[in-house]
């Protein structure tokens, strides 16, 4: 179909838009990804797309559409942690520290099946300026337990569209589907909502690629919990809401910065503190418990201590 017409179906106004179906936004992204429509086109479209309000079926469409495009590498007994593309500002990453705890856990837990944890980065994408995860793992050792899948690699045709993303300046649907998309091929999958009308959506788009899928109330984007809050998952036909509050773990972290920098990040977890190492352990727990390598939170905790 001409890619104008796409245009117009989500760009007419509020009296003349609809809703693309499945296989209209496949030939869409396709055109984009392949550059057979032009950078004023592509923009007219997320934007117009975006302003209408993507349904989950077309963010659907979109991740079947991308996955098509994608290089996979499959890593075993592993869970993909899906980190918001944009950027963090107001804290550290703490995934520097995870590997070396889940290798200190497994020289006391030799009964717990294996847990590899797979991030994926790019350049920094809209609409916030901030640290990405490439940034981070371009000044970290490597470790076992943790592997990084670069989307240049196993993606390639959207991170090209990354100077054309920050020319538009605006999250687009691309900010929503790229941060779980399962390149390594993980059995499950840990994202982040903070508003949970998006729980039931990142569920919809990305359940069908995992095992399971969970979704953790959390700040920036990201997976790692750094205050009190809550997961949901689907059991069944049921979304199901768990509750933690880390004073029942014995931690007390109440800093945030503004525009962390780089050197400020890799400097905390170089040389962490009780608080920042306590915060990274419940992270492990965290996901030691989605991936079901523990029957609970307590039992996760009580194993990494």
């Amino acid at each position: 179909m001409s890619f104008k017409k796409y245009i117009k179906a989500v760009g007419t106004g509020v009296k003349g838009n609809r809703d693309l179906t499945k296989d209209e936004v496949a030939d869409a992204i396709e055109q984009i990804l392949l550059h057979k429509v032009t950078p004023a086109q592509v923009g007219a479209f997320l934007i117009g797309w975006r302003t209408k309000l993507e349904t989950n079926e077309e963010l659907s469409g979109c991740v079947e559409a991308l996955r098509k495009f994608m290089k996979f590498k499959k890593v075993e007994d592993s869970i993909e942690l899906g980190y918001s593309f944009d950027g963090r500002c107001d804290n550290p990453f703490l995934f520097p520290l995870f590997g070396k705890i889940l290798e200190e856990f497994y020289t006391k837990n030799s009964d717990i099946r294996r847990l590899n944890l797979v991030i994926s980065g790019d350049f920094l994408q809209p609409a916030k300026v901030g640290l990405t995860t490439k940034d981070i793992f371009a000044n970290i050792d490597s470790n076992q337990y943790l592997h990084f899948f670069d989307r240049v690699e196993y993606l390639k045709e959207l991170s090209n569209l990354t100077v054309l993303r920050h020319e538009l300046g605006l999250r687009t649907a691309f900010n929503t589907v790229e941060k779980l998309l399962n390149p390594a091929l993980c059995e499950y999958g840990v994202t982040t909502a903070f508003h949970k009308p998006y729980v039931q959506k990142y569920l919809d788009i990305f359940a069908p690629y995992f095992k399971e899928v969970v979704v953790v109330k959390a700040s920036e984007g990201s997976p790692e919990v750094f205050k009190d809050g809550k997961y949901w998952k689907l059991v069944d036909t049921n979304i199901i809401e768990e509750s933690f509050s880390l004073k029942d773990y014995g931690i007390s972290y109440d800093r945030e910065f503004e525009n962390i920098s780089l050197e400020e990040s890799l400097n905390m977890v170089n040389n962490p503190d009780d608080e920042i190492l306590k915060l990274a352990k419940f992270n492990v727990a965290l996901y030691l418990l989605f991936s079901k390598r523990v029957a609970s939170l307590d039992e996760a905790w009580e194993r990494l201590n």
